[in-house]
């Protein structure tokens, strides 16, 4: 499946306020967590990487960064905002084995149809190396639906993510939930979950 046609028009009308509103998010304790998890030098993949300001943190702090994101206009901001070579391609391009240490797909998989969800989590697996590090953030809640700005959301409860993990061949090493407000201005739930590839 193409990335999902009025989701990625709504981040091309709205890549700046999206780009302003997740630059001025301080909280970054699971980013850098994740960076801390990882080897130095290690090659990572930011799997829907929106402005590029995680990619970029990632890649300042050593790490050999591939950025994707399905959005024309995201990847220019994180061109011309932080010197990123962005490759614009929806989650289904990723073809890799063994390639990546680490893959970051923050709130970046809840805009895929939850029926394509496990064919994801098992591309992404084969992409990462031998106990390679994922972490994935989502909306928690049940069911498909579109939020007032026409984008489609897939929502799941946290004992169902663990286990869509949990089948895709991770061990689910930590996770965190809480609140926050988007860019339609909602308070809406969240779940953070890293898991490590198991062989």
């Amino acid at each position: 499946m193409t990335a999902d046609r009025a989701t990625l028009e709504v981040y091309g009308r709205k890549a700046g306020d999206y780009a302003a509103m997740v630059h001025r998010e301080r909280n970054d304790r699971h980013l850098d967590a994740f960076i801390k998890s990882l080897p130095a030098r290690a090659r990572v993949l930011d799997l829907g990487c929106g402005p590029g300001r995680a990619a970029a943190r990632m890649s300042q702090a050593g790490l050999q960064v591939d950025a994707w994101d399905a959005s024309p206009e995201m990847a220019a901001l994180a061109r011309e905002q932080f010197g990123l070579e962005v490759r614009v391609a929806a989650f289904d391009a990723l073809d890799a084995d063994a390639v990546y240490d680490g893959i970051y797909a923050n709130f970046s998989l809840l805009h895929a149809p939850r029926s394509e969800m496990p064919g994801h989590l098992d591309r992404i697996a084969k992409a990462l190396t031998a106990c390679g590090l994922f972490h994935i953030g989502l909306k928690t809640g049940t069911g498909e639906r579109r939020d007032s700005l026409g984008r489609f959301y897939a929502y799941y409860e946290e004992s169902e993510l663990a286990g869509l993990l949990e089948s895709a061949g991770f061990e689910v090493l930590s996770r965190a939930t809480g609140m926050e407000a988007g860019l339609d201005g909602v308070e809406a739930p969240w779940i953070v979950m890293k898991g490590r590839k198991v062989d």
